[in-house]
């Protein structure tokens, strides 16, 4: 019997036990520890900075010109203050030495895209620097834009003994559009300078007329080689004319591209 009674005593003590307790809530978990930071990436390394080429040689950078210029520089004499490392750099010969030469990126290979007369002024339709622009104005509700520029050849790397002994050619070159506006929508004018830039020593002026025949809006080349033009030259000045015509809409110009002037060793 007392077996038996203990044994209830410790059932009721048990059930007790799980009354009273059974209603209450679980003790609330404990807040997770924060995650640990996380540790820095490491530093990305940078590239090495590739390796500088190393300038040419007087000897190499002779004989890259030469390749460039052909026989004729062969027997080319540099005064003591130029090196060949610095023609290599500056290139004077067979370039290029007019600035924007394209100013509307206009392609010679097609005809010209068609285009309605304008009320913007030249210099917003392109990259015209290094040109100095102005307009002359003509009857009939014509005029001319008038484009130029002047080549210091001392400062584009040529040198006096060159220029005054040996009197490479200079050639200068232009496209215009067959524009139909006027029996001569184009001119060149070209003068070579002396040191003053004034003194005239050479000069080309070409005014020609298109003949109304092919299609309009193609491309009529103007070029002139001068040779044997004598000591003292060290600018070109370049100038050429665009005829345009007044509508009511606006301005109807004749487009001019990939103007040059360069200068070769002569044969």
């Amino acid at each position: 019997m007392e077996t038996a009674r203990d044994q209830e005593d410790v059932l009721g003590a048990g059930r007790e036990a799980e009354g009273p307790d059974s209603s209450r809530e679980p003790p609330p978990s404990p807040p997770s520890p924060p995650p640990p930071p996380t540790p820095p990436s490491p530093a990305t390394p940078e590239p090495p900075e590739p390796p500088q080429p190393e300038p040419p040689s007087e000897a190499s950078a002779r004989q890259l010109l030469l390749e460039e210029w052909g026989p004729s520089g062969g027997s080319l004499q540099l005064p003591a203050r130029l090196t060949w490392t610095l023609l290599l750099v500056r290139r004077p010969l067979y370039r290029n030495l007019l600035r924007s030469p394209n100013p509307e990126g206009i392609n010679i290979y097609q005809p010209a895209p068609p285009t309605g007369p304008t009320q913007q002024p030249l210099e917003a339709l392109g990259n015209f620097r290094g040109w100095y622009i102005g307009s002359e104005k003509l009857q009939q509700n014509l005029s001319w834009t008038v484009k130029q520029q002047c080549v210091n050849l001392l400062a584009e790397g040529l040198w006096e003994e060159l220029l005054d002994d040996e009197q490479p050619d200079v050639t200068v070159m232009d496209w215009f559009e067959d524009s139909r506006l006027d029996d001569c929508v184009y001119e060149l004018h070209v003068w070579l300078l002396a040191a003053d830039r004034h003194t005239v020593i050479a000069q080309h002026h070409v005014a020609p007329r298109t003949s109304g025949r092919g299609p309009p809006g193609r491309w009529i080349q103007v070029s002139h080689v001068f040779r044997q033009y004598g000591p003292g030259v060290r600018f070109i000045h370049f100038l050429h004319k665009t005829k345009n015509r007044m509508e009511p809409g606006g301005l109807r110009r004749t487009r001019v591209t990939d103007s040059s002037v360069s200068v070769q060793l002569r044969e």
